[in-house]
C-alpha cells in the first residue's frame, strides 16, 4: 500500500494498493476527483494539478516491528550471500579449466569434434559461474549494509 497527500491539504490522505509508481498515482488521482466531486475537498486545487503533484507519505521506519523487519532482511541477505559464495567456489575451478580451452578457438591447431563438444558443454559452466560471481559481488554490496545493521541489533544497550 502507498499513501498520498496534497500540500493544499494534509489532512487528505489517498490510500492505493502497490508501490509508489505512475500507475498508483494514477489511481490516488481518481480517488481525489471522487473526493472533489463529493465537495469533501476543504481547498481548491490549482489548474493542471497532475498526479506528479501527489506527495508519498511515508511511515516513521524507527517502530518495533520496522527494525525487526530490517533485521530479518539483514539475515536473509547474509544468507544469500553465504549460498552464492559456495556456488561461485564450486563452479570456479572448472570455469577456469573451461577457459583455458577457449584459447584453442583462437589459434590454427586443428580441433576434434570432441574437444568442440565438450567446449560447448562448458561454456554453461562458464556461464553459470559468471552469473553467480556477478550475483555475489551484488549481493555482497548489499551485504555489507546487512552487517552494519546487525552490529546495531547485536551491541548491548550499555554501550
Amino acid at each position: 500500500m502507498v499513501r498520498y497527500t496534497l500540500v493544499q491539504s494534509p489532512e487528505i490522505i489517498l490510500t492505493v494498493p502497490g508501490k509508489d509508481s505512475n500507475k498508483a498515482r494514477e489511481k490516488a488521482m481518481d480517488k481525489l476527483m471522487e473526493i472533489m466531486e463529493a465537495g469533501d475537498l476543504p481547498t481548491e486545487l490549482e489548474e493542471g494539478f497532475g498526479p506528479q503533484q501527489l506527495i508519498e507519505v511515508k511511515e516513521p521506519s524507527m517502530d518495533t516491528a520496522s527494525g525487526e523487519d530490517t533485521i530479518i532482511e539483514a539475515v536473509q541477505l547474509l544468507s544469500n550471500l553465504a549460498t552464492l559464495k559456495l556456488k561461485v567456489q564450486d563452479t570456479r575451478t572448472e570455469a577456469l579449466e573451461v577457459r583455458k580451452l577457449v584459447d584453442i578457438l583462437f589459434s590454427d591447431q586443428s580441433v576434434s569434434e570432441e574437444e568442440i563438444s565438450s567446449l560447448k558443454e562448458g561454456f554453461k559452466v562458464l556461464k553459470n559461474f559468471a552469473q553467480a560471481n556477478l550475483r555475489y559481488k551484488d549481493a555482497r554490496e548489499k551485504a555489507e549494509q546487512a552487517r552494519e545493521v546487525l552490529d546495531k541489533a547485536l551491541k548491548s544497550p550499555d554501550n
